[in-house]
């Protein structure tokens, strides 16, 4: 099964942007939006997470990606036939939503590149069927492209987007077992035809005892969101429960995802997806699928030995009794370690739409 796109859809019209700003992301959205600082401000103690403002907008209700400008925010709905970026204010009203002219598989998240493209990653696949997944290019002139890419070791589920400061995008799978696999494509993006990708790293999440998410312990493994600082100096990961900030040095992102990150633990949430840094890349903003749904600015807390306690590359892998151990007799648990991994199979249909034939 391939994904369709490329059918018509509305447009990219309305007003110009009155001034250029963050790279011409203006241009794409016809409002004026500001431009905060690139500055990293100096060690301290973090203070506690900070609700923003509170989307209640029911067209919004399944918000996977976000990206964070300051005074507005862009956000992208991964439900329904169409792909658009919705322009928040910061009371998380609406102010402009634009539709591209693209019918999307399963997209699960967005970033933003230095040249002001938008970047859709059309990657979600709950039932791993899809011969192809795809990059979605939103340019500063409204106009877009469709970029197909495949895995070389069969379909994945993927909700994570991480685009390196030179423009190279990685994708982030969502493994229940926590062995997320990060791929690349193995040559430049191509809209006439279909650019192999390579497994470069793994990433492997542990349990971490942070509540949240719709699937219990298993969420503190899932990938849901990925996002890389506009001055390039960290990315991060999150799952359902956790965030996860890696240093970066210039575009390897590769080696930073060897090193050792800060875990952040989120504030629980009913399905946590969305994450960006702030506009100055001091701090964390999440969200989560599902309205009323709180945009929280989450501080990152300095690199000690106690906050980087979490998901090195090459870290342990827990097994089905990892997240179903409870004390219960060896039956019972047996049962229940059946149950989750015939759960893995159709864990999406639960709070996924249906995939598109």
């Amino acid at each position: 099964m391939t994904e369709q796109a490329g059918r018509p859809r509305s447009g990219f019209g309305g007003r110009r942007a009155t001034r250029a700003v963050l790279l011409g992301v203006a241009v794409v959205l016809g409002v004026v939006l500001p431009v905060g600082g690139t500055g990293v401000a100096a060690a301290e103690e973090p203070g506690a997470p900070a609700v923003r403002c509170t989307i209640t907008d029911p067209a919004l209700a399944e918000i996977s990606g976000l990206v964070d400008l300051g005074e507005r925010m862009l956000v992208m709905n991964d439900g329904g036939d169409s792909l658009g970026v919705s322009v928040l204010d910061a009371g998380c009203q609406v102010l402009e939503t634009r539709t591209a002219a693209v019918d999307p598989y399963d997209p699960e998240d967005l970033a933003l590149g230095s040249d002001g493209t938008l970047w859709f990653a059309d990657a979600g696949d709950n039932n791993a069927v899809r011969e192809t997944v795809a990059l979605i290019a939103l340019r500063p002139d409204g106009s877009s492209a469709v970029h197909r890419l495949s895995y070389p070791d069969g379909a994945h589920d993927s909700e994570a987007l991480l685009l390196a400061p030179d423009g190279t995008p990685y994708l982030v799978t969502k493994e229940v077992l926590g062995a997320s696999g990060v791929y690349r494509p193995t040559g430049p993006l191509s809209a006439g035809a279909t650019v192999p990708m390579e497994r470069v790293a793994t990433v492997n999440m542990t349990l971490t005892g942070t509540a949240g998410g719709p699937v219990g312990r298993a969420g503190q493994l899932l990938v849901t969101g990925g996002a890389v600082a506009g001055d390039g100096h960290a990315l991060a990961l999150r799952t359902y429960t956790d965030a996860y900030v890696w240093p970066l040095a210039g575009s390897d992102v590769v080696g930073a995802l060897a090193g050792t990150p800060v875990r952040v633990a989120l504030p629980e949430s009913p399905q946590g997806e969305a994450v960006s840094f702030t506009a100055d890349d001091v701090q964390l903003v999440v969200a989560s699928e599902g309205v009323p749904s709180d945009v929280v600015v989450v501080p990152i807390p300095a690199a000690t030995p106690a906050s980087s306690s979490a998901a090195p590359s090459d870290g342990p892998v827990p097994s089905l009794s990892d997240l179903t151990s409870s004390g219960r007799s060896p039956v019972t648990s047996a049962l229940i370690a059946a149950a989750v991994a015939t759960v893995v199979v159709w864990l999406g249909s639960l709070f996924r739409r249906r995939p598109k034939p």
